[in-house]
C-alpha cells in the first residue's frame, strides 16, 4: 500500500486542497491525517483560507481513504461536523516495519512510547525532518499550513518500507528506508 501522511492543517482550506490534489496525485491508498485539522490554534496566526467548515466538508468526502489522529487542537465539537472519527494514536506495518502513528505532543523522538516500533510518525512541531535514534526512525512531517523554523510546508510518503518527505511541489526533502 501507499500511504499520503500530513499534519497541522490548522483550519486551512487552500492546504486541504492541495493534501487532496497531492493524495491523488500520487495515487496513494490512504491518507493519514496526524491531527490539528481545523482550529488554528491560540499561538498560531490565522492559516491562508482559514474555513474550518470547508475544510469539513472536503474531508467528510474522502472518509473511504482516511485516517484522523487527534492533535492537541483538536476537540470533540469537531467529531460534530466530522464523518470520521479522530483516534488517539494508530498504528501501521508495511514491509514487516511496525509504525506508531501520533500528533507529536505527547510521544515524539524525545519522549518515544514505550511499545515498540521501528517508526515513529508525527507533526505538532511544523518542522519536517526523518531522523534516526536509538534505532528506530523518528519522522516528523512537518506543517502543511504553518511551518516553523525556516522549514517547508510539508508532506510523507511511505511505500515499500520507504519514507520519503516531499515538499508541496514533490521536491524530495529527505527519505530513508524504515
Amino acid at each position: 500500500m501507499k500511504y499520503v501522511i500530513a499534519s497541522d492543517l490548522h483550519g486551512s482550506f487552500y492546504y486541504a486542497k492541495k493534501i487532496k490534489e497531492i493524495f491523488e496525485k500520487e495515487k496513494a491508498d490512504l491518507l493519514i491525517m496526524l491531527g490539528d485539522i481545523y482550529n488554528h490554534g491560540p499561538r498560531n496566526n490565522l492559516p491562508e483560507e482559514y474555513s474550518p467548515m470547508q475544510v469539513a466538508e472536503l474531508l467528510n468526502g474522502m472518509t473511504d481513504k482516511l485516517m484522523v489522529i487527534k492533535g492537541n487542537c483538536d476537540s470533540e465539537v469537531d467529531t460534530m461536523i466530522s464523518d470520521f472519527d479522530f483516534i488517539g494514536q494508530g498504528a501501521l506495518i508495511d514491509c514487516g516495519k511496525k509504525m506508531f502513528l501520533t500528533h507529536g505532543h505527547v510521544y515524539n523522538k524525545d519522549n518515544p512510547p514505550k511499545t515498540s516500533f521501528d517508526c515513529v510518525i508525527y507533526g505538532h512541531f511544523h518542522t519536517g525532518f526523518i531522523e534516526r535514534k536509538e534505532g528506530a526512525l523518528f519522522v516528523n512531517v512537518g506543517s502543511l499550513s504553518l511551518p516553523k523554523n525556516g522549514t517547508e510546508h510539508s508532506y510523507v510518503v511511505i511505500e515499500n518500507g520507504v519514507v520519503t518527505l516531499k515538499n508541496l511541489n514533490g521536491r524530495v526533502i529527505a527519505e530513508q528506508k524504515i
